[in-house]
């Protein structure tokens, strides 16, 4: 039966969708109740249609009586053609359980966001992207979430399925490890965004573990869209060759932004816009859970995904996603730009940089052929745990690269025997010679150099054919307040910039009268 009666406006929301309701059989919903080959179980299903101008979230509560064992959901809508330049449908979808659906996420049960088209949870199991518990009674809801309407509106049809019977038993989440034996103080590579099974990807855990040890990876970040559920899907897949960390990527409909290494099982909700004026909130709890805040893919171009937050409350950013594309030249641009205007904006002491953010670069990887580590962040940490390895990040002590192959050594160095490596101050007076040196092998043979600071690009220089080479500049903090390094390859479009091939983040040069390093 058409449901059009569901949707009546609302002061408060926008819209509400009526109850659905397994108690009477008067309810307007299609019913269907038998035995099963599943067990007893009773089944709904609901028509609607989203206007032009829905709200972001929409919510179709659902009664839960007693004694249900499953909570399963389907669902379609249509997709009309449209003309060129309108938008078409997209909906999106989630779960929220009997604890209820206010900001914070308490009775969060699951998304799966446009990647799935029917899930189920139950105490002792649950479809990827939802998280297992007991159906308790009470009223549900179904997130329904509009990313885009069509002109004629967004017809959707929703099947609730609930299956009664002993409840099961929920299984302890088995979590990650937060260090990995024996790795004392080196450069370690790792991805920091990644995607599996658990949201929009397609690879499993496994495939992804393995992938990330192809690559040549110590370790990776769990960043599924908006949900938690893979934090527990890592079993036997870590070792003291691979650190997992467990994260989000909190997907708003004004950026995206991972959450770096966050305790597991942290949820941070989504459901905002920057005009709310919420991000700090959750920015915060990030933090609380002891991770890092970082806008992914500032400047993509996909509906959704420019930044629109700010970055007061980032601790880092990501300027390389997976293939290098014009939008990650401006991510760039707008980061060089950044650092700038913190040289030029001293910190509290008077003198060095202010507030910066460091450069990250991850793959955003899905499915094949989608290559995780390329690109891959290169922290100097004292150990391969999560709490050295985000303090690396956080510090900036760190550079990125196209692969595993491809190794830098960047610094700068007084004739005092002071010396600062990336991510660090080089204090030296305002006129002092100043040596910067870069080591870089495994590039390819079409590379060049060039070194940034923040009057611009100072130097460009060739590597040699092997890929490798050194490279040395002379200056003093007066003429370079930092210096930073980009490997890139030739450009495939003349008089454009080629491709990054590696990129590090800045070692600040300080003018500071008579001081030594």
């Amino acid at each position: 039966m058409d449901r059009r009666g569901l949707l009546a406006a609302t002061a408060a929301t926008g819209l509400a969708l009526a109850t659905v309701s397994f108690a009477h059989a008067e309810d307007h919903a299609e019913d269907r109740a038998g035995p099963g080959p599943d067990g007893p179980h009773r089944t709904r299903t609901v028509r609607g249609t989203l206007p032009v101008g829905s709200p972001d979230y929409v919510y179709l509560p659902v009664e839960v009586p007693r004694g249900v064992a499953e909570f399963a959901v389907s669902y379609t809508y249509g997709r009309p053609p449209v003309p060129p330049g309108a938008q078409g449908n997209a909906l999106d979808i989630g779960l929220f359980d009997e604890r209820g659906t206010a900001l914070g996420g308490r009775g969060f049960r699951g998304w799966s966001g446009g990647a799935r088209t029917s899930f189920f949870v139950r105490a002792d199991a649950a479809t990827p992207g939802y998280l297992p518990g007991p159906v308790r009674p009470g009223t549900w809801h179904i997130a329904l979430a509009p990313y885009t309407v069509a002109p004629e509106g967004l017809p959707y049809e929703v099947t609730v399925t609930l299956r009664f019977g002993e409840p099961g038993r929920t299984p302890a989440p088995v979590y990650p490890p937060e260090r990995a034996k024996g790795r004392g103080r080196a450069w370690y590579r790792g991805d920091c965004h990644v995607h599996s099974i658990h949201s929009d990807g397609r690879r499993t855990p496994a495939e992804v573990a393995a992938a990330a040890r192809a690559a040549g990876l110590d370790f990776i970040n769990s960043s599924e869209h908006n949900t938690t559920s893979a934090h527990a899907a890592w079993e036997g897949l870590w070792g003291d060759d691979l650190l997992i960390l467990t994260g989000e990527e909190i997907t708003t409909r004004n950026g995206h932004v991972l959450a770096v290494g966050t305790d597991p099982g942290v949820f941070v909700d989504w459901r905002y816009r920057a005009r709310e004026n919420r991000f700090g909130r959750y920015a915060h709890q990030v933090r609380r859970a002891g991770g890092l805040v970082v806008p992914a893919h500032p400047h993509a171009t996909c509906i959704g995904c420019n930044w629109k937050f700010g970055l007061a409350d980032a601790d880092a950013v990501e300027v390389w996603n997976g293939p290098w594309t014009p939008d990650d030249e401006i991510a760039l641009a707008e980061w060089d730009n950044a650092l700038v205007a913190a040289v030029r904006n001293p910190g509290d002491g008077g003198d060095g940089p202010g507030r910066w953010l460091p450069a990250m670069g991850n793959s955003d990887a899905h499915r094949e052929p989608d290559r995780l580590g390329h690109p891959q962040t290169v922290v100097l940490a004292e150990s391969l745990s999560r709490r050295a390895i985000l303090a690396g990040i956080r510090a900036g002590r760190s550079y990125l690269a196209e692969s595993a192959a491809l190794t830098l050594a960047f610094g700068a160095t007084d004739g005092r025997g002071g010396h600062a490596g990336i991510g660090e101050r080089l204090r030296a007076a305002a006129d002092a010679p100043v040596t910067v040196r870069l080591e870089v092998s495994g590039a390819a043979a079409d590379c060049t150099v060039r070194l940034v600071t923040d009057q611009g690009v100072l130097l460009t220089a060739p590597l040699s054919a092997a890929g490798t080479g050194v490279v040395e500049w002379r200056t003093t903090p007066a003429h370079a307040a930092y210096v930073r390094a980009e490997v890139r390859h030739a450009p495939a479009v003349p008089g454009l910039p080629g491709a990054f091939a590696a990129l590090t983040n800045p070692v600040f040069l300080d003018a500071a009268a008579g001081a030594a390093g």
